[in-house]
């Protein structure tokens, strides 16, 4: 069986996903599709295995002020474009083989694309605390909120992956 990654469609039977994440799953049978489709501040990614949806990734562009940004790097005293991967799950029965890391790097490369298309500096991402490890193992690191943070609870840890720090491919 192939498994491939691609942009959600309208026909897209979401229903039956589950990741385990109740908050997920609302959002991916609910507002994936009109955030994709109607009011265009997302577009979700999924990865398919004949037809049947396995896990998602939702990515939209954003930016982050200079000062926000970990590592001390001189950049322009304005705020920087990123890739936000706004939400990013795999389904309950599918986990442990690969696919989050297959989305993660998706993501990271269509990133790249944008770095080489439009300008990005790096990837950004509110993570769970229970996602902070997974983030952390492909070099993402917590960037500090100054103001503005979600009000939700447990906390999310904003982290950036910087592009620089992402070996290219030839």
């Amino acid at each position: 069986m192939t498994v491939e990654i691609r942009v959600l469609r309208g026909d897209d039977n979401r229903q039956g996903f589950r990741s385990g994440d109740e908050a997920l799953d609302l959002f991916f049978h609910r507002y994936a599709g009109q955030n994709q489709f109607r009011h265009h501040v997302g577009v979700t990614y999924v990865v398919v295995e004949e037809e049947r949806i396995l896990g998602f990734a939702t990515v939209a562009a954003a930016s982050l002020d200079a000062d926000d940004l970990p590592g001390g790097r001189r950049m322009p005293p304005y705020p920087l474009p990123v890739l936000r991967i706004a939400r990013l799950a795999v389904g309950e029965t599918e986990q442990g083989r690969g696919l989050g890391r297959a989305l993660l790097r998706f993501c990271v490369e269509f990133a790249e694309k944008m770095r080489d298309e439009l300008g990005c500096t790096g990837l950004v991402v509110d993570a769970k605390p229970g996602a902070v490890d997974f983030y952390g193992s492909f070099g993402f690191i917590e960037v500090a909120e100054v103001e503005g943070g979600a009000q939700i609870h447990p906390r999310p840890a904003m982290m950036f992956l910087p592009l620089a720090s992402v070996p290219r491919r030839r």
